[in-house]
């Protein structure tokens, strides 16, 4: 099983987060749980290729 970091906040009655490897795309959930859900399919559609330029975020390692 592969574990994603993600980000979330409750605004009102909706949860509303994005995935950390992926900044630019939120979604949202009516319930943590749900939000949960949608983020799982989003990151399927993000890494499926399905989706074209998509912009995500890395680390670089940096000789010192």
């Amino acid at each position: 099983m592969k574990t994603l970091d993600f980000t979330y906040w409750q605004d009102g009655s909706d949860w509303i987060g994005y995935l950390d490897e992926f900044p630019d795309y939120l979604t949202q959930g009516s319930s943590f749980e749900d939000l949960k859900e949608h983020l799982a399919d989003l990151y399927q559609d993000l890494s499926s290729g399905t989706i074209p330029f998509v912009r995500r975020r890395a680390k670089l390692e940096l000789a010192s």
